[in-house]
């Protein structure tokens, strides 16, 4: 089966065949980097990192192209939301920028989440938005006001193809203040005049001024993937109005296809309720990871289809934990049984095995991305591995390193929730070795019958989260 995506654009699932054979363009809309990341950015940035993950595991060259809004993200009342924290905290814009940009990159990496190919930010490609806007200004598609310039909606006659809205039922303003300068409510704005007090500011042929929120991504997005790429991403929540003005300014301004492929996560809520500071149920990312290990918050994501909203509850959390406890139980079984195992041919349930969870790994993962239902194939081929590990006696060396390769291929480089042992730091492997050492002292005391020793390491280690299980073939530990 070849890969199929939903293509929110055409509202159906489509062959997806690249530009380019071998080669994919991603563009992401990035975080504005105003405050804290929240577990709603974990959910868009994971489901796309599994994305990209999937793609380059599938053979392709992908580049991906994220950004950075540092300027220009307006809120309701007309306020840019870098200014308003600068306010708050008494500080330079762009000390806000680098403060709560910084910390993006450090929950993303705490996630798992691999970097994109490029993070441009916005305030520096300042030049290519003015470009942009002449050109739609040349063009007929803007006009300028008093040192403003809007897009023109009633000259791109298919204005609202992304998220269905007609132009005659939409109002004007839902992220800046409607102006009376407008020719039409819907229009928005590329480039805004700067008020005295405005410090976000550069010179245009209009006068000192900023960018408008949507032609950034736009610019940005053409800069570094071309007039038209293969997929567009970000959240449901972008659809309207940024996705669908990107759209229209784009080709607008090039009269080509902006994205081919649109592809939106859904909405988190939290406790079923929508996120919202005035509410204060807020949950950032660094406070998840002080509750839970990056893998679990990974795999409850991925428990849901990217595109699918997503209730982020303590209880669904903890059941996503035990999941991937039972998927680590396995992994630590199999290379703990690697480190003792005599060398021999693959048997064959092993290989049968492998080369079944793949093919239906695949098989899921090329509908659409369906994370769930891949998470289930490993789920299932954890019960077989255990069931082989336990049923059928002591397996060669080699058929142990299928079974742990496949977990390392489709768990860990693709999904993201298996730890690479050989990356993990001098720590954790001092540990493991005093685990060992355990093991081996309470073998001791027990082939001496002083089964109190033997029982009080057992015990001591199981309330340290260690499980010992005791085999024919000796004893193994794993993470309880």
């Amino acid at each position: 089966m070849s890969l199929k995506i939903y293509n929110v654009l055409s509202r159906q699932k489509e062959k997806f065949v690249p530009l380019q054979d071998g080669r994919v363009t991603i563009y992401v809309c990035g975080p504005t980097v105003y405050d804290h990341s929240h577990i709603g950015h974990a959910k868009t940035y994971v489901g796309f990192d599994v994305i990209v993950r999937y793609l380059r595991y599938s053979g392709y060259s992908v580049l991906y192209v994220q950004n950075i809004t540092d300027v220009g993200h307006m809120l309701a009342t007309g306020e840019d939301r870098i200014l308003r924290k600068a306010e708050q905290l008494s500080a330079l814009p762009m000390q806000v920028v680098e403060t709560y940009m910084r910390g993006y990159f450090a929950d993303m990496d705490a996630l798992g989440v691999e970097r994109p190919d490029i993070s441009p930010r916005a305030s520096g490609h300042i030049p290519e938005q003015i470009a942009m806007v002449q050109d739609l200004i040349d063009k007929g598609h803007a006009y300028e006001v008093d040192g403003s310039v809007y897009f023109s909606v009633t000259s791109y006659p298919e204005y609202g193809k992304l998220s269905g809205r007609k132009i005659e039922e939409q109002e004007g303003g839902s992220r800046e203040a409607v102006r009376s300068e407008k020719r039409h409510p819907a229009d928005f704005a590329l480039w805004k005049r700067a008020e005295p007090e405005h410090i976000l500011r550069w010179p245009s042929p209009w006068g000192d001024g900023f960018p408008g929120w949507h032609v950034e991504c736009s610019a940005m997005a053409n800069k570094y993937l071309g007039q038209t790429f293969d997929i567009h991403g970000g959240g449901i929540d972008n659809i309207f109005p940024h996705n669908e003005c990107e759209i229209a300014q784009s080709e607008a301004a090039h009269g080509e296809t902006f994205a081919r492929t649109w592809m939106l996560t859904g909405s988190l809520t939290l406790d079923g309720v929508k996120m919202s500071k005035s509410l204060g149920n807020t949950l950032t990312i660094k406070e998840a990871l002080t509750r839970w290990r990056p893998e679990a918050i990974r795999a409850f994501i991925l428990s849901s289809h990217y595109s699918n909203p997503i209730d982020f509850s303590d209880e669904a959390v903890e059941a996503a934990t035990k999941g991937w406890q039972r998927l680590w139980g396995a992994v630590s079984l199999v290379r703990e049984q690697m480190r003792t195992a005599v060398s021999g041919p693959i048997s064959s349930a092993v290989q049968e095995l492998v080369d079944k969870t793949k093919a239906t790994f695949i098989e899921k993962m090329n509908d659409d991305f369906n994370a769930p239902a891949a998470l289930a194939v490993l789920q299932d081929y954890t019960r077989q591995v255990n069931s082989l590990l336990n049923e059928q006696g002591p397996q060669s060396q080699e058929s142990l390193a299928a079974l742990d390769g496949l977990y390392r291929k489709l768990g860990g480089t693709v999904l993201g929730i298996i730890p690479d042992e050989t990356t993990q730091d001098s720590d954790a492997e001092r540990e493991a070795g005093l685990i060992r050492l355990l093991i081996e002292l309470r073998a001791q005391a027990r082939a001496n019958k002083d089964w109190a020793t033997g029982d009080k390491i057992r015990d001591q280690l199981r309330d340290l989260g260690v499980v010992l299980e005791d085999r024919a073939d000796g004893t193994i530990w794993k993470l309880g």
